[in-house]
């Protein structure tokens, strides 16, 4: 297939999945493999793109931000607990991630571990759809240090492709006891320095072929990924939110377990 349709298709995807707890790095790993190419020349295309959908949440929430900003010049009490949980739910994710890369790295690269993470996610979401009573929304500032370290270490199993941050995020806030929108939103907004974070991390560890153009997927390539993931995103994320306010995440978790279920039949056949 055409590299820059390719990189078209893979925004959608990126975009669609990233903030539903489906797992965008895996269904980008199964993409990949699904079309044929070598996962190890789209691995920095897969991460740099998920930045466009961080863009997504910056502009979608540009007002809130923008509060939080001058609330922090002023040392504003929300402001300040704003920035508290933000920066407490990414350092977990932070500090193992560069401890844990060459074992994700591998895993990056192994389709079947999308396909089990897939169904073992989707199944843990139901279980905890059954456990979890309806919680009232708090709004992120009003969390505590504890429920917000406590998302950040959930967050770290998102390490493991297939089993997606959005879902380790929000399912953690909600065991934690965070209502359905606030735990949406934490998940978005740790999506920022997280993302932002992977991003900057793989192309300043493992810039040569890209930076060069000797790899088969250039900048352009990850341009069109990038702003194609951008405006899906953008489309999702509101409604995402004004879904999951008032109905549940079965539907979710039904996908990710007959999707992980025909993506390891299919992977143990070839």
């Amino acid at each position: 297939m055409n590299l820059t349709l390719t990189a078209f298709l893979l925004g959608i995807l990126e975009g669609l999945t990233e903030f539903l707890p489906v797992s965008s790095t895996g269904h980008l790993i199964l993409a990949t493999e699904l079309f044929g190419y070598d996962p190890a020349q789209w691995a920095q295309f897969n991460i740099v793109i998920q930045l466009g959908a961080v863009l997504a949440v910056v502009v979608s929430y540009w007002s809130l931000f923008l509060d939080m900003g001058r609330g922090l010049l002023r040392r504003e009490t929300e402001a300040l607990r704003f920035t508290r949980n933000i920066l407490l739910g990414f350092l977990p994710a932070a500090v193992i991630g560069v401890f844990a890369k060459d074992a994700i790295d591998i895993m990056l690269q192994s389709p079947l571990v999308v396909a089990v993470a897939l169904v073992i996610g989707g199944i843990a979401i139901l279980l905890v759809e059954r456990m979890i009573k309806p919680r009232e929304d708090t709004g992120v500032a009003a969390l505590s240090m504890k429920t917000a370290l406590g998302v950040g270490f959930v967050q770290c199993l998102a390490m493991i492709p297939g089993t997606s941050r959005s879902a380790s995020t929000i399912l953690g806030a909600l065991a934690l006891g965070v209502g359905r929108k606030t735990a949406a939103e934490f998940s978005f907004f740790l999506a920022v320095p997280t993302m932002l974070g992977a991003a900057t991390y793989k192309i300043l560890s493992e810039p040569d072929a890209l930076l060069s153009g000797t790899s088969a997927v250039g900048w352009d390539e990850i341009a069109i990924g990038f702003f194609t993931s951008f405006v899906v995103a953008l489309l999702v994320i509101r409604a995402f939110v004004a879904y999951i306010s008032k109905h549940g995440f079965a539907p979710f978790a039904w996908y990710r377990i007959v999707l992980g279920s025909f993506a390891f039949l299919w992977l143990m056949g070839n």
